[in-house]
């Protein structure tokens, strides 16, 4: 089964884009303290969901064993970092915490292309240029469980067409 889609939209770097918000939070004594917190930037948030309801239904399987990854992000110009963590954040399922019959649960509130993006074993990252079409092109795909051996051969040099970078 191989997974392939295209997300519209320049990503941003979740690592140089977070925020430094302070939050009030209580403490074990009923008090109120006031803590830093790093978010992320209202930049990642919102490409985040953008690119959520990008997804097509036929890739939100949910895989559940390990995965490899292929991307080429194309940005709008040469200054952005190479950083592909907030697509990998954009397709894993997310679930919010809720309380039913008195017992708090987690459910899930969307259904991604895999459960959580520990599962990626392998990731081809590759960085183009198009400033009419800022994108993310992604493969996923995958893997056998218990792969003991990753060599080289295995690289997926025929994935993506390097001329057209």
């Amino acid at each position: 089964m191989r997974i392939e889609f295209t997300i519209l939209g320049e990503p941003a770097s979740k690592a140089n884009s977070r925020e430094i918000v302070a939050r009030k939070m209580r403490d074990a004594w009923g008090g109120i303290k006031t803590r830093s917190m790093s978010i992320k930037s209202d930049k990642a948030r919102e490409y985040e969901r953008s690119a959520m309801k990008q997804i097509p239904k036929s890739a939100r399987v949910a895989l559940t064993g390990p995965v490899r990854v292929t991307m080429r992000i194309f940005y709008a110009s040469e200054r952005p970092d190479l950083d592909e963590s907030v697509i990998l954040d954009v397709l894993q399922s997310k679930y919010q915490n809720v309380r039913k019959d008195g017992k708090d649960t987690r459910e899930c509130i969307f259904r991604g292309v895999y459960l959580n993006d520990r599962q990626v074993r392998q990731k081809f990252i590759l960085h183009g240029i198009d400033a009419a079409n800022p994108r993310a092109e992604i493969r996923v795909e995958p893997l056998h469980a218990q792969q003991s051996m990753l060599d080289f051969d295995e690289v997926p040099y025929d994935v993506f067409d390097m001329e057209r970078l």
